[in-house]
């Protein structure tokens, strides 16, 4: 893969202080898309009648009760 020199949010050139983004602002944008679920992957819906599906997570503790 090749080294981008452009910063990947607004395509101005990288700064060093901010590597891979061209400032501060750039930085903090993509840290917010991260916290607020903006970078997703698509996928289909959920079957609730497939238990072979369900993903462990931290419900899954209540269900030994």
């Amino acid at each position: 893969m090749a080294k981008t020199d452009k910063c990947p949010i607004c395509g101005k050139p990288v700064s060093p202080e901010h590597t891979p983004f061209c400032s501060r602002g750039c930085r903090d944008r993509d840290l917010l898309q991260w916290l607020g679920e903006g970078y997703r992957l698509p996928a289909g819906p959920a079957d609730p009648e497939d238990p072979s599906a369900a993903t462990p997570g931290l419900d899954s503790a209540n269900d030994a009760d």
